[in-house]
């Protein structure tokens, strides 16, 4: 039987190097691979692009749309990790948990287009919430996020290493102060919120790792909500699911927690959490993941498998070369 190909377009940058880590050793697919002296050699690209089952897009937005405008072959699918198709027309948004059927989605779709770091943690809290009618389609949203820094590509990895022209210093850079992060339009669709929500992201100084907080003022919902009710939408929201886990509801007074966003490196998983005030009608929910696991390569690979019919068998764990 023949193996399913596989070639990623960009697997020389952070993403596709991840991706292309969690592949390796499967004997269940076929790994295309490009001559590095080649890379940027458009005729070989469209060659390997047509000659995939599935073409993994690990390039910056405009190349993304260039490189699909390169495949001619009906057979090809893609899978693309940019934010180039997030919210366009025609392509399936690649976050299985996202609600009923649409892992479904995934596996028909021949245009998957892969969720961002940030918007996966604050889609995977909201969603469930707002499909639940315990937050409404109106909540003004606050998302806070604090990524490890390798999600913003070469630069700023040499930056926040010490390397190149432009190194930094200090341990934490906030950005998107305008409120324009091209994130936003992402988590505003499938969240199902009406307006979209207030987003502060920031980079920390450690590579990997990532915490989402989204802060619940539960005394100023239309209705009344407790923090339990929340914590009990999630669980069972994401119930049956192997990648997402919604931890214990933590209650204020009962220990001194502290949540370290570099725990589930190297993995596909995420963690949800609800804390809760309930003298001061207060609640946090909390995403922590990997930003290049299940906020990139862990949920390509995942994607990559459904879109092949080989989910099932794997850890999507990242191993390295």
């Amino acid at each position: 039987m023949r193996k399913p190909k596989v070639f990623i377009d960009g697997e020389a940058g952070t993403t596709g190097l991840q991706i292309r880590g969690r592949l390796l050793g499967r004997t269940d697919l076929e790994l295309l691979s490009i001559d590095p002296a080649k890379r940027k050699d458009e005729s070989e690209r469209k060659r390997l692009l047509n000659a995939a089952d599935v073409a993994i897009l690990c390039l910056h937005d405009d190349v993304a749309k260039a490189a699909v405008g390169l495949v001619e072959n009906p057979g090809t699918r893609i899978l693309d990790a940019s934010s180039a198709h997030r919210v366009a027309e025609g392509w399936v948004y690649g976050f299985p948990e996202l609600g009923p059927g649409q892992a479904e989605q995934i596996r028909r779709a021949r245009f998957v287009s892969n969720p961002g770091c940030y918007p996966t943690g604050a889609i995977g809290l909201l969603r469930p919430l707002v499909d639940a009618g315990l937050l409404p389609e109106a909540f003004p949203a606050s998302v806070q996020g604090t990524s490890g820094y390798s999600g913003g590509g070469r630069q700023l990895i040499e930056a926040m290493e010490g390397r190149g022209e432009h190194r930094l210093a200090g341990d934490y850079r906030a950005y998107g102060l305008e409120l324009t992060h091209k994130h936003v339009p992402e988590m505003t669709r499938y969240s199902r919120l009406a307006r979209p929500p207030i987003f502060t992201p920031a980079v920390g100084r450690f590579a990997q790792g990532m915490l989402i907080v989204i802060p619940v003022h539960l005394w100023a919902l239309p209705r009344p909500v407790t923090a339990a009710e929340l914590h009990a939408a999630l669980a069972e929201h994401y119930r049956a699911q192997r990648f997402v886990t919604v931890m214990p509801l933590e209650t204020y007074g009962a220990h001194n927690p502290v949540l370290d966003p570099q725990t589930l490196n190297g993995t596909n998983r995420m963690e949800l959490f609800v804390y809760a005030n309930p003298e001061r009608e207060q609640a946090l929910l909390i995403a922590r993941f990997d930003n290049l696991g299940k906020g990139a390569s862990g949920a390509a690979v995942q994607n990559l498998d459904l879109m092949l019919g080989l989910e099932g068998a794997h850890a999507y764990e990242y191993h390295g070369d």
